[in-house]
């Protein structure tokens, strides 16, 4: 049953994608948060996939804290690859972020993405406990 008076927070980048593809960053009700798979930004563009997944997870914390939640509140993360053979640098700066904190985690091969630079994409879900 969906709580229906949950409050809906949309929280937007301000990229250029969102109206074009009609998506928000990342959307609360309640207390869980959905942050889309976000990439580094065009200064990543000669960046290896860690440095990559670091810009990445700064833009996700800005996100977790405009929603007024924090890194110990994400529950899971979706984590999309180029190339198989950069897992290692990605799961060094996930560990970095996470590793106190454990969530969920999914770790996956995709062909392309919308940029050819880009190496990784990671998605982010959170919680607040009652």
């Amino acid at each position: 049953m969906t709580d229906k008076t949950a409050t809906r927070q949309n929280i937007s980048s301000g990229g250029q994608y969102e109206s074009v593809f009609g998506y928000s960053r990342a959307v609360r009700v309640g207390n869980h948060l959905h942050i889309s798979g976000t990439c580094a930004a065009p200064d990543y563009e000669h960046s290896n996939a860690y440095e990559q997944a670091q810009a990445i997870l700064v833009t996700v914390k800005k996100v977790l804290a405009d929603a007024q939640m924090s890194v110990e509140d994400v529950v899971r993360t979706v984590v999309y690859l180029r190339d198989i053979n950069d897992a290692a640098q990605v799961a060094k700066a996930h560990s970095e972020v996470f590793d106190g904190i454990r969530p969920a985690s999914s770790l996956i091969q995709v062909d392309s993405m919308l940029r050819p630079w880009q190496k990784v994409e990671i998605e982010t879900y959170a919680i607040v406990a009652d």
